[in-house]
This record gives C-alpha cells, sequence and structure tokens, in this order.
C-alpha cells in the first residue's frame, strides 16, 4: 500500500517502535545480523507471539540496538541479500509453513538506513520455519514446544478467532478507507440509503464488522470488508491472490488459453461484473421446439451462480498462493476454490454446507448474492436436469474442491460414468423432495421415450451394482412400481 512509499509514515513507524518497552515480545530490534537461518527463526517467532499479543503485525528491525533503542543504522539490505545463489526472500518464503506474506521494507531517517520485516501475525497454525514453531518469551527466542501453555494459548486463539475478523489493513485514516472500500456498492446492495457524513458511513461500516477503530488511531479494515467490498483487492497484500481469475480455453484442454480475466473487486461488489463477463464468453445451444428455433444459454445462470457463490464462500484462505478460479473449455465448465470440503462430496445435495468463513456467507446471504442454507446445490442439479444436461461433477482434486458443469450431450452419447452419476443425483434430488426415483422420473430425467422403459431399467441396474442407490422397500414393492433410495439413505 502507499503507506510504504512515505517516509513520514515509515519515520513515525519507527518511532512508534522505539517507544516499546524492551521486552516486546513482537519486536525484535538488530544492528547488522545477517545470519539468514536466525533471520527465518526469528520470522516463525514474531509472527507466533504477534498472535498472542492481539497485534496484526510483527517487526524485525534493523539498525536500532536492542537494548537502549537508539537508532544507529544498518548495512544490512535484506531486497539484495542473498542465501547462496537464492535471493533471501524467495529462500524465506520456501522455509516457511505455512507462507506468510512477509514485507521488506527499507528506508532513510536523519541520514541512516533502516530495513525492516512487517511480518504479518499467524492466523490458523502455527508458524514453522525449517519444520519447527519458535515463540519470544520476553526478549528470547525459544522453541514453542518447550512452552506447552503457550502452545495451548496460541492453538485457542486460532480456534476462536475467524478469518474474516482479522485485520486486512491496520491504521488505515478515514480518507483512506472510503478509497479502499467501495461503500457505495455496501448500501446498494443493502438497499440503504448512503449516510451524509463521512462518519456515519464509517459508523454503519463498523456495526457490519468491515472496520474497527484502531487503538492507535484511524480505523482497521478487517479481512470481510476487504474481501467483499475492496475496489482494488492487489492493494492488500495477502488478499491479492484470493481475487476470482477466469481463464478460458480453446479446445478441453489446458494448453492454449484465448483469454484470462483477473478479478480485482472485492466478491460483493464485483460479483455481478463476474456473472456478466462469463455469460459473454460461455457458449450457447440452439434447441428446435414445435416450429421455432432458438438459441439458449449452454449452461443454467442460476447453476453458475451457486456454484461461483459457493468456492468463494467454502474456500479456505489459509492456503496462499491460491484463489478461486473458473475454467471454461468447449464442453465444460469448471470452478475450483482452494480447500478440501468439510462434507462428502457425495453428500453435497442433501448435507447442510458447512462453511469455513461463516460472517462471509451470511453476508452474500444476506444480500442475495447465495441461495439460502442447504438449498444452493439442489437447484445446480435441478437446472441441469432441466436443461437436460449431464449431471454435474464435484470431486477433490490437488487439496482443491471442484464442480464441473458439462455441455449438452444425448444420452446416447453419455459413457457409463455420466449415467450412473446423473442417476445417483436424480435420486438424492427427489429424496430431499420427498419423493422417489423410479424408471418413470428417471425416462423424464434424461428425455427418454415412454415406450423405452428397458433403457432406464438397464440403468438402474448398473447404479444398482455400482452401490449408488438402493430399493426402498425391497420386500414390499412390485417389480413395475419399484421406488429407489441413494445408498446413504
Amino acid at each position: 500500500m502507499a503507506r510504504y512509499d512515505n517516509p513520514e509514515y515509515l519515520a513515525g513507524l519507527l518511532h512508534e517502535l522505539c517507544q516499546l518497552p524492551h521486552e516486546t515480545e513482537w519486536v525484535e530490534f538488530k544492528c547488522n545480523n545477517d545470519n539468514p537461518v536466525e533471520i527465518g527463526e526469528y520470522i516463525s517467532a514474531l509472527a507466533n507471539s504477534a498472535a498472542l499479543k492481539g497485534k496484526t503485525n510483527a517487526y524485525l528491525v534493523w539498525g536500532v540496538v536492542d537494548k537502549s533503542h537508539e537508532v544507529v543504522g544498518a548495512t544490512f539490505r535484506p531486497t539484495e541479500a542473498k542465501k547462496g545463489n537464492e535471493e533471501l526472500e524467495n529462500w524465506l518464503v520456501r522455509l516457511l509453513n505455512p507462507r506468510i506474506h512477509f514485507r521488506f521494507i527499507e528506508f532513510d531517517v536523519d541520514g541512516k538506513h533502516i530495513a525492516m520485516i512487517e511480518i504479518p501475525r499467524a492466523a490458523h497454525q502455527p508458524v514453522q520455519f525449517q519444520g519447527v514453531e519458535y515463540i519470544r518469551v520476553g526478549s528470547y527466542k525459544k522453541k514453542l514446544k518447550d512452552y506447552a501453555e503457550k502452545a495451548r494459548e496460541l492453538w485457542r486463539i486460532f480456534d476462536v478467532t475467524p478469518f474474516e475478523h482479522l485485520v486486512a489493513a491496520e491504521r488505515i485514516d478515514a480518507s483512506d478507507v472510503l478509497n479502499l472500500l467501495d461503500y457505495p456498492a455496501y448500501f446498494k446492495l443493502l438497499d440503504m440509503p448512503l449516510p451524509e457524513s463521512r462518519d456515519g458511513i464509517l459508523q454503519r461500516l463498523a456495526d457490519d464488522h468491515m472496520i474497527e477503530t484502531c487503538q492507535g488511531g484511524g480505523w482497521n479494515i478487517l479481512n470481510l470488508g476487504a474481501i467483499l467490498f475492496a475496489s482494488d483487492l492487489s492493494k492488500f497484500r495477502h488478499l491479492a491472490r484470493k481475487a476470482m481469475r477466469v481463464i478460458e480455453y480453446d479446445g478441453d484442454g489446458r494448453v492454449k488459453t484465448k483469454r484470462e480475466y483477473g478479478g480485482h473487486k472485492g466478491y460483493a461488489t464485483g460479483f455481478e461484473g463476474l456473472i456478466g463477463f462469463l455469460k459473454g464468453i460461455l457458449p450457447e445451444n440452439e434447441v428446435i421446439g414445435e416450429a421455432l428455433r432458438k438459441t439458449v444459454p449452454m449452461y443454467p445462470e442460476l447453476a453458475i451462480r451457486e456454484l461461483v457463490a459457493n468456492v468463494l464462500i467454502h474456500q479456505d484462505f489459509t492456503i496462499s498462493g491460491a484463489g478461486p478460479m473458473v475454467e471454461v473449455f468447449d464442453g465444460r465448465l469448471e470452478i475450483t476454490n482452494p480447500g478440501e470440503p468439510l462434507v462428502d462430496t457425495q453428500r453435497f445435495l442433501d448435507t447442510p454446507p458447512q462453511s469455513r468463513n461463516e460472517a462471509l456467507a451470511s453476508f452474500l446471504r444476506r444480500v442475495g448474492i447465495c441461495e439460502e442454507r442447504g438449498s444452493g446445490i439442489d437447484k445446480v442439479v435441478s437446472e441441469t436436469e432441466f436443461y437436460q444436461l449431464p449431471a454435474p461433477l464435484f470431486e477433490v482434486v490437488g487439496g482443491h474442491t471442484r464442480a464441473v458443469l458439462f455441455a449438452h450431450k444425448p444420452f446416447a452419447e453419455m459413457d457409463k460414468a455420466d449415467r450412473i452419476r446423473a442417476c445417483y443425483l436424480h435420486a438424492c434430488l427427489q429424496y430431499v423432495q420427498r419423493k422417489f426415483m423410479t424408471n418413470s422420473t428417471l425416462r423424464d430425467r434424461f428425455g427418454i421415450a415412454s415406450n423405452n422403459r428397458a433403457q432406464a431399467s438397464r440403468l438402474i441396474k448398473a447404479a444398482l451394482q455400482a452401490g449408488k442407490i438402493r430399493q426402498n422397500d425391497p420386500e414390499g414393492e412390485s417389480r413395475k412400481d419399484t421406488k429407489y433410495v441413494p445408498f446413504w439413505v
């Protein structure tokens, strides 16, 4: 952000840090110690200590005497330093787990060179360096495993502090808050009049936990406010990679890219623009009615909206370097988010979703961007049936969750896996509507002629053999009227 280019801000920050007591556990002063291993250990210790002390960031500062806090200047320049042939920053990032987005800062004060690392607090697990977790005890760096009570306290903090309530930007003045957040979109989505005063705007955002007052003066922008209403997510360093990406490929593989759209707005303020962009690039399908031809979208808009909202809500924000993504191929649409689901993919349709990010999900429901709890995937499956599309696929791939919508394909061209998956999801959809799948409902789902009962029977038999469905009452039903339910009933 611009404040790191502001000499007055940096001089003020250094002054504040130097005024702190000697044993402050989230700040470490050095003169010229440039040992890369020690730097990595301090990043781990300071990140974990910042979480314990409720601080947004910790600092490792060169050019200040540790005992007296006298500013003497430093010759060490971390941005130019290397470990072997590798840049120091890359080397440190590679050996930290999880990979946190620390920042090198260098500036001059009264002719003396200062270098520092701004280190974000540990968020959902202790930060390790080379597989070891460190902590600060007074002014000393120690291994966390040797301080069981501090470790327990740290995990208690992780358990009670949701991602949305962490700080995205600290000590921002009021005008910068209104520049960084698209506040008119907030009031428009909630159908509320825009307050006449700046203070009224800020207070309303604070009441909804988008921002909070900062003890050191000014405002903190919380992750919830930034991820929903950022005018530009790249202004928030640790959230920049969480912007939605859309990639359109030429063909059904990833060899040739036609175009790529990198979103930069917050999820709430940019959602309709994202959906509009997708509608503009997705293919259409020509259908023939009784006397007319007409084109309809290849994929139902309601299904797209729900799946895009799902990947925003259910992603694991602790996975760095990855964000939600939509990939458009000639014959399918893949929508992926970082993180494995909290429920089995086979139970998406009937199990109420468990969200990692409840405040985010709640707000998107309030403004109508996603469906009410538990009904979204039902609608996705229902829409694909109505449009006579192959059934959607839900899968876990390399620690990510992926939903796939397939372009129209005649029943005769579907393979066995397509047909069994569609049969299973049809049985699930019927069951959550308190109905049963029958030979008749399955024929309707695939558009199979009523005189071709045997074709539907063969598909039912294959799904039974695959263990995806079962008879509702094996003893009491006639063969003609057999009802079927998902295997988990």
